[in-house]
């Protein structure tokens, strides 16, 4: 191979220590959300600095330049932002300019923020970033190179069992799980409802939700469109944690390979690498 300049050189080291510490910003975020961190913003108005965020979050003073290095992180990575205010008489982090940092909110840590129940994004980081989803990736080159285990995924391979059977055998798995698919429906379909929900739903008097989870879907449907009986089709153990039927929203417990019960309509969700689409199939629209 030729040899690399000196500028390549750079740009390559560049690029592989952003792969090799990339799991931090992950890890930085998991820490600020289980130290409340976007709520003690929220509470403060939408800012606050560090020695306010020290108080708030009950941490020791001694663990403030330590925070500071968090957020350092986490404004880099647009979760928060950071600005400079004149420091007050009791500001216990001000610069030797006479100034200290105040963070803000930026969209993305608004849906970190707890009790927002249309958008609040904080479940879906408790399932993702946790030992029990990351721990297979460690084992995904051993999983490249056995020939047995081309049908099974790296999540089978750490676990021993697929990811739907962790669910049906782990309360907790199956708890955290569910509240996470909860989450991230709610914002999903905020925008589905809001951008194009009156030209596909008013048409409808009924539709099943396919793998619908604990109906987070069919509830805000039938709120933006009370006409509409909705039906939630999911595993046993996924219905087994929804709520208790309110006349609109029907939970039936199934195999959605088998059985899919009749509906004027199914919705389903399909997941790409980088994003998710909604999908609403009408077989009577379609003329079949």
């Amino acid at each position: 191979m030729d040899a690399l300049s000196t500028a390549d050189l750079i740009e390559a080291e560049r690029v592989l220590y952003h792969h090799f510490f990339c799991y931090v910003k992950s890890m930085a975020l998991n820490c600020a959300v289980h130290l409340s961190i976007p709520n003690a913003i929220h509470l403060r108005g939408g800012s606050a600095t560090l020695s306010e965020l020290i108080a708030d979050t009950g941490l020791h003073p001694s663990r403030l330049p330590n925070l500071q290095r968090l957020m350092n992180v986490l404004t880099i990575s647009s979760v928060f932002t950071a600005s400079h205010q004149p420091a007050t008489s009791s500001s216990t982090t001000a610069g030797l300019s006479g100034e200290e940092i105040v963070y803000k909110l930026t969209a993305a840590s608004r849906l970190l923020v707890d009790g927002d129940k249309l958008c609040g994004m904080s479940p879906l980081m408790h399932f993702l970033v946790r030992p029990l989803t990351i721990t297979p990736f460690f084992g995904m080159h051993t999983w490249f190179k056995d020939e047995l285990a081309a049908s099974k995924s790296f999540f089978e391979m750490a676990h021993g069992c697929d990811r739907w059977e962790m669910t049906s055998k782990n309360a907790e798995d199956n708890s955290i799980f569910n509240e996470a698919m909860v989450a991230d429906c709610q914002l999903v379909m905020e925008i589905f409802l809001r951008e194009a929900g009156t030209e596909i739903f008013s048409l409808l008097s009924s539709i099943v939700d396919v793998g619908g989870g604990i109906g987070a879907a069919s509830a805000a449907i039938t709120r933006s469109f009370p006409h509409i009986k909705c039906t939630v089709l999911d595993l046993p153990q996924v219905i087994s944690q929804a709520p208790q039927a309110n006349g609109t929203v029907n939970f039936v417990a199934g195999d959605m390979f088998k059985f899919i019960p009749p509906a004027d309509a199914v919705l389903l969700r399909r997941f790409f690498t980088f994003k998710c689409g909604w999908y609403v199939v009408c077989p009577a629209l379609l003329g079949r």
